[in-house]
């Protein structure tokens, strides 16, 4: 029993020390990413100032009408299935039959 309970704290211990292993690597990745960032950004800006231009900030522009409009042409759709339908008669159509309960 009490073998057993030093395997299960032992392995609890492991667990949590991969996990937080784990997220140190994603932290210090993140960390990463943000120096690399903000050397381009200084490159720029150092380029920037040694051609004469103004620094401008790093701005990630969101045009989402762009975005829809990529997979969504309004014209496109139409024409194409307007261009099968050759001719069509148009007839009544009735309800569902009604049930044993005559509803």
């Amino acid at each position: 029993m009490n073998l057993d309970k030093m395997i299960k704290s032992l392995f609890g211990f492991l667990l949590r020390l991969v996990l937080a292993l784990m997220g140190l690597v994603f932290l210090l990745s993140l960390l990463a990413a943000g120096l690399l960032l903000l050397a381009f950004w200084g490159l720029r800006a150092l380029w920037a100032r040694l051609t004469g231009r103004p620094v401008q900030p790093l701005a990630f522009a969101i045009l989402r009408r762009a975005q829809w409009q990529r997979f969504y042409r309004p014209g496109a759709a139409q024409t194409a299935r307007d261009a099968d339908v050759i001719d069509v008669e148009s007839r009544q159509v009735d309800g569902p039959p009604p049930d044993r309960l005559g509803r």
